[in-house]
Parts: structure tokens; C-alpha cells; sequence
């Protein structure tokens, strides 16, 4: 591929500030969001003083340690609004995500922190070859989800022309990209597969369309699927990473002449690996649990909130931050589905709602092409009619619940009563993952 390296003045001045420089910022930005979190949040306060920590004893980065996680029954816990740290008057826009539970992740922005969300996706699209003037083609889903509204802003605040295409409509985002010709793609990487695929089956040549960047992310992928990605569509694949928690996209990205990992944008946010069982911190370099502490959110600030995704703090080499090696996995049982964070406990609580069902279940995943699928396997209640139209009903109706309720299209197999094989030592293995690991 072709790469445009940054020139220097392309780079601000904290991305090449030195170390001590860097430590010192983050310091000051960690004791004011301390203060800010135990003196606006009751809950925060509430925990940390069980814990018998107080914001003024954070002295070195190092003492972060002493104080508890966020996760995500927290924000459960306290939906939709308990953990904002601002009138809600102040609250300039709500995005939210899949929970555990029916209930979604709930989060929210004051207008400074949707400036400082621009910004650093901004700041993102440099680092990945975008200037301005370039045409961004947004296929990230807009509305609740942050993929699409953070994209969006942060290539406007680039000086980016937008496409706000969201998702679905291959034939339609393929004419687009034919007849807009935009420089750089915002989708996921499956999608940006299919959309391979259909190119080449309309009889068009991916490689020959105006793409030269695709900056992927919603979904873990491979190294594979990135080479795959750019020897058929001729572009520069890199790799954004974000959580809605802790700000949604831009939390991290890869610099186009490197491509070695996600640079995380410290001066914004503070990142531990711990030990998944223990929760102790490890050095840099060790696999672990990725958890992070906002430096700058005045809405929403997470302290030490745990992401459960699983990877290791890599050394400054493009920018004068860490990386996050690829993530590995998880240290909880949340899949991702096309983007879509998926519990086996969501899908639990809505076959539970449909009656006639009983309350076994097991969910496969797969591939279909390059998009994963997610079947739900359930079983008929052992008191309810058992003929095929009784089945079918019961199929179409839990697969419009969990389409409503968890957002995520599945195709559902109704059985007759004990049909689902049953455990009788240890744990029901709720989920088949057919995937391809490579």
C-alpha cells in the first residue's frame, strides 16, 4: 500500500511530548477527575469511602491501584442516570449500549465532552492518513450506538467531507463509493468483507475504487483479515478502538506508517492491565484485563472501569504513547456480534418472556461469508402444544423479542421438550463458537 507519512506539523505537540511531560499531565488530569467523580458521584463516593481511599490519596499514577473498579453492573445499577457527574440539564446528548441485563449501558455527554470526543477521533483520522479535504464514508450505525455520531464528528472536526451512509444498503453504499469516490471508509471489518464481496460480484474491482484508507473497528479482527482486506481492495486497513463507556471511538488508534497496534490517547485516558482473577495490576508487556481511567470526561468520568477485553500495554513507537496489542478475547461471556455486544444472559431473559418456551437454551455462532451469525437453539415448554405451527410461532415471536430488545437479527430453531442435551456436573455450555480463530 501507499502510505502518506505524517509530516511533523501534522502531529500535536502532547502525540511527541516526552515521557515526564506525558506523566505529569496525566497526573494532575487523574487527581482532578478523583476529586471531580467522589464529589459529584454518590455512588463513587460511596464506594470509595468502603474502601477507605479518598481522591487525596493519589500521590504517584501508581496509587491509582488502591482504588476500586467500575464495572459494568455499576452502571446497571445505578440506570439510567445515577453515575453522572453533572446536572442532567448539563447533559448535551445520551448514547447507550447492550447490558447484561434488558436494561442497556447508559451514557452520557456534556457538550465539552463531545468536543474532546471529536477531537480525539480527529486525531484518530490523522494518525490513519486522513487530511482534510479527504471524503469520509461512514458506514458505522447511527442513533444509540457511538460508532456512527463519533465517527461522523470527528472527521467533520478533521476537515473531512462526510458521507453519513450508516449501515446496511450494500448496492446502495457501493454506488456511493462509485460515485462519491471518497478517500476513506469507517465501517467494520466484516462489513467492509461483504462489501468486497458484492463489489466483485457486481463485476467491479475493489481495488480500483478511490478507498485508500479503511479504518476499522466495533469487532475484534485478525491480522489475516486485515491482509486479505488490503491485497483485495487496495487500501490501508487500520484499527480503531473505543467502548461507548469510555467515550465510544477514538480511544486508541493505529498510525498508518506502523500499523502495530492501537495508540492510545493517554493524555485522555489512563490504561492498567490487570490480572483477570486477582485484579492486580501487571507490568507492561503482560496479558491481562484492559482497564481505563478517564482523564478529561466532565459527564461521565470511569474510574479503573474494567472492559474485559484481554490484551497487553505495548511500548511507544509512532506516537509517544502505548499501544494495546490485538485482543485476544474476553474475561467475561460477552460476544460480539456484528458489532453488537450480545450476553447470554440478554438472550436468557427474553426466552423467558415467551410463552410456551422453556428456559434452556444454547446459542452457536458462526460465519456466514464474512458476516458472523448467532443461532438460538431453545426448546419448547414440556406443558405447551408440540405441532409445528406451535414451534413456529414460538420461533418467529423470539426472534422479533431479541431483535427488539438486544438488537441483534438471529435465526432461532424451536425443539420439541428435552430435546437440548442437559448437564448433570459443572456448568450448561450456553454457547458454541464456530468461528474461525485465524
Amino acid at each position: 500500500m501507499t502510505v502518506r507519512r505524517p509530516a511533523p506539523g501534522d502531529l500535536e505537540p502532547i502525540e511527541r511530548a516526552s515521557l515526564d511531560e506525558l506523566r505529569a499531565l496525566q497526573l494532575e488530569r487523574l487527581r482532578h477527575t478523583l476529586r471531580h467523580a467522589y464529589d459529584n458521584v454518590a455512588p463513587t463516593r460511596a464506594k470509595f469511602d468502603a474502601h477507605g481511599v479518598h481522591p487525596d490519596d493519589l500521590r504517584t499514577l501508581d496509587d491509582l491501584a488502591k482504588f476500586p473498579f467500575t464495572t459494568k453492573a455499576d452502571l446497571r445499577d445505578h440506570y439510567p442516570f445515577g453515575l453522572f457527574a453533572v446536572p442532567r440539564e448539563r447533559i448535551a446528548r445520551i448514547h447507550a449500549s447492550s447490558g447484561t441485563t434488558g436494561k442497556p449501558t447508559v451514557v452520557g455527554y456534556t457538550l465539552r465532552d463531545i468536543e474532546t470526543w471529536a477531537d480525539l477521533v480527529a486525531r484518530s483520522i490523522r494518525a490513519a492518513g486522513g487530511r482534510p479535504g479527504d471524503i469520509v464514508h461512514v458506514a458505522y450505525g447511527y442513533g444509540l450506538f457511538t460508532g456512527g455520531l463519533g465517527a461522523h464528528y470527528g472527521a467533520e472536526r478533521a476537515g473531512c467531507t462526510v458521507v453519513p451512509m450508516s449501515g446496511g444498503q450494500t448496492e446502495k453504499q457501493i454506488q456511493l463509493i462509485t460515485d462519491f469516490r471518497p478517500d476513506i471508509i469507517m465501517v467494520t471489518p466484516s462489513y467492509m468483507q461483504t462489501l468486497i464481496d458484492a463489489m466483485e460480484q457486481a463485476g467491479l474491482d475493489p481495488a480500483a475504487s478511490s478507498l485508500r484508507v479503511g479504518i476499522f473497528g466495533a469487532e475484534p479482527w485478525t491480522q489475516a483479515m486485515r491482509e486479505s482486506i488490503e491485497r483485495r481492495a487496495g487500501l490501508d486497513a487500520v484499527d480503531i478502538y473505543g467502548l461507548s463507556e469510555v467515550m465510544g471511538p477514538g480511544v486508541a488508534n493505529e498510525c498508518i506508517e506502523t500499523k502495530d497496534g492501537p495508540v492510545i490517547w493517554e493524555d485522555h485516558f489512563w490504561p492498567e492491565i490487570v490480572d483477570p482473577v486477582t485484579g492486580k495490576p501487571v507490568p507492561d508487556g503482560e496479558p491481562g484485563e484492559l482497564v481505563f481511567t478517564t482523564l478529561t470526561k466532565e459527564a461521565l468520568p470511569m474510574i479503573r472501569y474494567r472492559t474485559r477485553d484481554l490484551t497487553r500495554l505495548l511500548p511507544p513507537t509512532a506516537r509517544s504513547m502505548r499501544r494495546m496489542g490485538r485482543i485476544t478475547g474476553r474475561s467475561d461471556d460477552m460476544l460480539i456480534i456484528r458489532g453488537v455486544n450480545v450476553f447470554p444472559s440478554q438472550i436468557e431473559e427474553v426466552i423467558v418472556r415467551v410463552p410456551g418456551l422453556a428456559p434452556h437454551y444454547q446459542l452457536i455462532v458462526d460465519k456466514q461469508g464474512h458476516l458472523d451469525t448467532l443461532a438460538v437453539h431453545v426448546e419448547l415448554d414440556a406443558q405447551a402444544d408440540h405441532d409445528e405451527a406451535t414451534r413456529a410461532q414460538a420461533a418467529r415471536a423470539l426472534e422479533h423479542q431479541i431483535k427488539t430488545l438486544v438488537g441483534v437479527s438471529t435465526r432461532v430453531e424451536v425443539s420439541p421438550p428435552f430435546a437440548l442435551e442437559r448437564v448433570t456436573v459443572g456448568k450448561a455450555k450456553r454457547v458454541i463458537d464456530r468461528r474461525p480463530k485465524d
